[in-house]
C-alpha cells in the first residue's frame, strides 16, 4: 500500500481549511485516511503560528514507514525543520512569452521614434 501525507480539504465555499492526513495514495482527496497529523488554515496571516500545525512525532513515524509527502506538505515540513526540500529552478518559466516580447519591442520602437522627434524639434527650435 503506497502511503501519502497530503491535504484533505474542508471548510465551506471560499473559506478553505485543510487537514494534513496520511492516506492510501488510491483513496480520494477528501475520502478515507489513516490518521490526521496536522492542519493548515490558509485564511490566517502568514506570521500566525496557528496557520500550520504539525504533529512532528507522528509525521516522522509515518515517513519512517514509507509515507511520501506531497509537494505542499513537504514545504510545510521543511519550514518546521522535519525534512529538506530542494529549491526548484525552472528558467524557461521565467522567460516572457511571444506577445510580451513583441509588446516590449513595440514600446522600444515608439520610445526611439519619440526621442528622434524630440531631437528634431529641439534642433528646429535652436535654428
Amino acid at each position: 500500500m503506497a502511503l501519502k501525507i497530503r491535504l484533505a480539504r474542508g471548510g465551506s465555499k471560499k473559506r478553505p481549511y485543510y487537514q494534513i492526513v496520511v492516506a492510501d495514495a488510491r483513496s480520494p482527496r477528501d475520502g478515507r485516511f489513516l490518521e490526521k497529523v496536522g492542519s493548515w488554515n490558509p485564511m490566517l496571516a502568514k506570521d500566525n503560528e496557528k496557520r500550520v500545525e504539525l504533529n512532528a512525532e507522528r509525521i516522522q513515524e509515518w515517513v519512517a514507514k514509507g509515507a511520501q509527502p506531497t509537494d505542499r506538505v513537504l514545504r510545510f515540513m521543511a519550514e518546521a525543520g522535519l525534512a529538506s526540500r530542494d529549491a526548484r529552478v525552472n528558467p524557461e518559466k521565467a522567460k516572457p512569452g511571444k506577445k510580451a516580447v513583441e509588446r516590449t519591442k513595440e514600446k522600444e520602437m515608439k520610445a526611439a521614434e519619440a526621442a528622434e522627434a524630440a531631437a528634431a524639434a529641439s534642433e528646429a527650435a535652436a535654428e
